[in-house]
Order: structure tokens, then sequence, then C-alpha cells
């Protein structure tokens, strides 16, 4: 199937398949994205350690492979993306026993999650975090070798710092491997306060720093935590004290009055501004209905008024 990709696009996130969203819910979630256009399904193999009583990771990517297999053809319709570097290797134990980015523990991690997905290949691989205990040189040659082996059709980053970024792919260069052509780091419209740490451990903000490389290097870049997990739309769930400053006031007041101009929700013209400044916006959903609005952001156009406002605001 000939899928266009050249365009920003929504990613369906998987993070909660098989712990917090039940499989039929999932496989309702998946059917409605298909047969909306959506393409690309995120995962890693850590999903989701943390929700999973049996204290290791690998359920969303178990709940894909059920899906796939009872959906004939479906891996024709859609690309999967995984991530390794974070799985617990003793169950109840993070990050003491998180796997790192060594060249065996990459092997072993993929060759892993394609048995759970049922697939042959993955068509985006992740190295989830920095593993800076692992000389970058190793880490690069394995991620390498997977796409020479077929096993990775592209590798990106999640979370890196963008001078790392750029050293892996001089080093990929020098080595004669695939590079990393896509970046994957936490963003939305609202922003923390500058120099503020964020309460969860290991997400990294998109900086323009970032963006400048993805430019300069056209790398494919992907946003998680897009809608905020529910907090632009649910007053059960507050945006987190980092955010609680002036300018998130003002970013939240022009994206109500840009909703009610354009009769869209605010969920919706947060990921059209996303996907206006070139990201693929992940979104994670545990209902059909949610997979409908997000989707319908794609009708969402954004006028060169509505981006001075929230780029004055921001």
């Amino acid at each position: 199937m000939d899928i266009n990709v050249t365009d920003p696009q929504i990613v369906l996130g998987t993070m909660d398949f098989g712990t917090r969203v039940g499989p039929d819910e999932a496989f309702a979630v998946l059917d409605a994205f298909v047969g909306e256009g959506g393409v690309w399904l995120d995962t890693a193999n850590c999903y989701s350690f943390w929700a999973d009583s049996r204290g290791v990771g690998g359920a969303s990517e178990r709940v894909i492979g059920a899906w796939l297999r009872a959906r004939p053809g479906a891996r024709d319709a859609v690309r999967i993306a995984t991530k390794v570097r974070q799985n617990p290797l003793v169950p109840h134990s993070w990050p003491q026993s998180a796997e790192g980015l060594s060249a065996p523990a990459v092997r072993i991690g993929v060759e892993e999650s394609l048995g759970r997905l049922g697939v042959d290949h993955v068509d985006l691989l992740w190295a989830h975090a920095e593993d800076r205990t692992v000389p970058l040189e190793e880490t690069v040659g394995a991620f390498g070798e997977l796409v020479t082996k077929g096993t990775a059709l592209r590798v990106g980053a999640a979370n890196h710092a963008a001078w790392r970024v750029e050293r892996a792919r001089s080093l990929a260069l020098e080595q004669g491997v695939e590079p990393w052509t896509a970046l994957q780091l936490r963003h939305s419209l609202v922003q923390p306060r500058p120099l503020t740490p964020l309460a969860e451990d290991g997400h990294r903000l998109l900086t323009e720093d970032d963006l400048d490389l993805a430019q300069s290097e056209r790398l494919t870049v992907w946003s998680y935590s897009s809608l905020m997990w529910g907090s632009y739309v649910r007053a059960d769930k507050p945006l987190p004290p980092t955010y609680d400053h002036p300018g998130t006031a003002r970013v939240l007041s022009v994206l109500d009055d840009v909703a009610g101009e354009l009769a869209a929700t605010r969920n919706q013209v947060v990921l059209a501004w996303l996907m206006h400044r070139g990201i693929d916006p992940i979104v994670g959903v545990s209902r059909v209905e949610q997979i409908d609005e997000a989707l319908a952001a794609r009708r969402v156009r954004l006028g060169h008024d509505h981006l001075a406002r929230f780029a004055e605001a921001r």
C-alpha cells in the first residue's frame, strides 16, 4: 500500500493498550483509526510496566500483535513505530534494571518486540532515551545494523539532546550506516515555566534547537503529551503546577477564541497548531469518539492571524 507520509499527520499513541485500555476497547480504537485514514501506531517495549501487575512492559505490543492477527491485511494499512530502552529486565525494578542501548540490548529488545507484534520488521525504531553508559558509536552501529538487515526501515531518537542526535548522525556517516532521521520529544501549545524541572521522569521538552536541527537536516519530528493528558478540555485534569504562569492564561484565552471562531474543540486547535509547525502529534486515546475528534483536526485551518495571536500569547 502506498502511504503518503510527507505531510504532518496524527499518530495513534498506544501506551495504555493492554493495561488501562482493555483489548476490546483497543481493537475498536485501532479499527476506527485505520477506518478514518490513520497510518502510524506508536508503542514501546516498556509500555506500560508501571501499570502492569507483572512489572514489565510488552502489553501494548501484544495487543497490537493480536489486532494484526485478527485483521488480515491490517499490516499493509499501518506503519508501526516502537522503542527500545527503559523496559525493566527485572520485574518491578526500574530504573535499576532498565535496559540500555548497548548493541546486545538493542538486538534483544527489538527481537522481543517483533515477537510480541508478530511482524518481521518495524517501520520506525526509536532509541527511547539516552544511555550515556554506552559509547554512542556502539548504539549507532546497532541501530544501523538493524536497518541494513531490514528489521527496521528507519531509526530515530526520542528524548535526546539535539547535539547528541547530530553527533550520532555524524558517527553513522563515518560507519556507513543509516542515521537517525526522526526526533520524538514532549511538546504542546502551552509551555512550563522556563528552567523548571518536569515532574515526569525521563520526559524531554522540544526546543527551538531541536526544530532548527530538524528543519536543517530534514528530520521528522513527533510530539508526545500533545494534549496534556486531557488538561485542555477536562476540569478534573488540571495542568501541572509548572504550567501555572501568565503565559498559560494568555494562551488558553486565545485558544478559546480561536476554537470558537473555527467551530472546533480546544484539542483540535492544538493538534492543528502542532501540524502547522511541521510536527506529527501523538494522541493517546481510550475511546472511539476521541479518535473521531482528534482526526477531525486535520480539517482545521489556522490562518496567519490565529498563528500570530498564539505566538504573541506564548
